[in-house]
């Protein structure tokens, strides 16, 4: 199933564990680099898919399974960052990649690129992060409530809407027009993409990175860490750190921005992740 999405931009599938996978992309033969989203879905690398396609890159920007237009359903073992991590690995096998691969992620789908890189799911060749949660940063006390079962039993679709609705315009920040917010709310009006979100923030839990940072000390693969410095989920406080800890790690602030950069400024950002993933 391909459907046209915007200019060279395709959203296609794959079957994964017998569900379709859905992913953004554009089709060409250069090299690939693999985003993955965290708490919103494939719709925040949307603004850059053009440009990172024009540099020569094949972006491949996947929902995650049960999120966004992705089959199945996520429980709180399967939304865990190790094993959605697994789930990336049998993703890229199931496109047929091999050798190294790039990765971006962001949100949580950065500590699922930490993951990948450290635990060796798959041979990533350059990581970028952006806006990731890392260290202790998260997760933060919109979502961390869903941890608690009775949280979740109680919580009605309008509260899901209305406070995904709440964080989708703050991390848009100046780029929060209502149709930009109503584009990044729709999946949510899925009952079975609430239920597969709640188990991912539910199962959000800081030592997956927290865990990761004695490898990542020792780890030579290049790193970029692109930044909105108005980010007021994942302060650019973390990425500062980060950069001053882990070898071989640029990071890159974005003015004007906040958790969603790529909205705020498209251009910037995919230069920078196509000079990166292209060097």
């Amino acid at each position: 199933m391909n459907e046209i999405i915007e200019s060279t931009v395709l959203r296609t599938e794959v079957r994964v564990d017998g569900e379709p996978a859905s992913y953004l992309t554009v089709e060409r033969d250069g090299p690939v680099v693999l985003l993955l989203h965290g708490t919103y879905w494939s719709r925040v690398w949307l603004p850059v898919l053009d440009l990172l396609g024009a540099a020569g890159l094949r972006p491949i920007a996947v929902d995650l399974p049960g999120l966004g237009r992705s089959g199945g359903e996520l429980t709180p073992e399967t939304g865990a960052v190790p094993a959605l991590a697994d789930w990336v690995a049998r993703f890229a096998s199931a496109l047929g990649l091999s050798g190294p691969v790039a990765v971006a992620g962001h949100d949580i789908g950065g500590a699922v690129a930490q993951h990948l890189l450290v635990r060796g799911r798959l041979e990533v060749s350059r990581l970028a992060l952006v806006d990731s949660v890392t260290y202790d940063s998260w997760p933060v006390s919109g979502v961390a409530r869903f941890r608690d079962p009775a949280v979740v039993a109680a919580t009605t679709a309008d509260e899901i809407l209305a406070a995904r609705r709440r964080a989708v315009t703050e991390g848009l920040a100046g780029a929060a027009t209502e149709q930009r917010i109503a584009d990044y709310l729709d999946p949510w009006t899925d009952a079975r993409v609430r239920r597969s979100w709640m188990a991912l923030v539910g199962a959000a839990d800081h030592r997956y990175t927290r865990d990761l940072l004695p490898d990542l000390r020792r780890n030579g693969t290049p790193k970029l860490l692109v930044w909105g410095e108005d980010d007021g989920f994942q302060k650019v406080a973390y990425a500062e750190r980060f950069a001053s800890e882990i070898p071989n790690t640029t990071l890159l602030r974005i003015p004007d921005a906040g958790h969603v950069p790529m909205e705020n400024a498209p251009d910037e950002v995919a230069r920078a992740l196509a000079d990166f993933f292209r060097a």
